[in-house]
């Protein structure tokens, strides 16, 4: 069964535009990687300033082929974020990084053991 991981951001509210804006403008490289299957940036709606981003892998290994791959390259300012665990810093042109819009980051890692959708009508 596939794999969740859920990169939790704690971001300050005058940051919370900066990292949405940075996830909207992100290349897109990681809907293209093998074995990525979901993306999903949550904001908080009330009592924390946790934002989660949510990414759904085939396996263990297509992801750890992304976080080596295309995502380290993002980090190291060599493109834009690509909005996966760890994404919303984004990365700027020339080697000019813009600061990071999350203040602390901490990624949860699950395994799909049940799933369900909605029912036929």
């Amino acid at each position: 069964m596939s794999v969740v991981k859920i990169n939790v951001l704690t971001v300050p509210a005058e940051q919370r535009e900066v990292l949405e804006r940075r996830f909207g403008a992100r290349a897109g490289v990681v809907e293209s990687s093998d074995g990525f299957e979901w993306f999903e940036l949550l904001r908080p709606v009330e009592g924390t300033d946790k934002y989660l981003v949510y990414t759904r892998w085939r396996d263990e290994e297509s992801f750890t082929a992304w976080m080596e791959g295309p995502m380290k390259a993002a980090h190291q300012g060599q493109g834009q974020g690509q909005g996966g665990p760890g994404q919303g810093q984004g990365g700027g042109e020339g080697g000019d990084r813009p600061k990071p819009a999350a203040s602390d980051s901490t990624l949860w890692s699950f395994e799909v053991v049940q799933q369900a959708g909605p029912k036929p009508a």
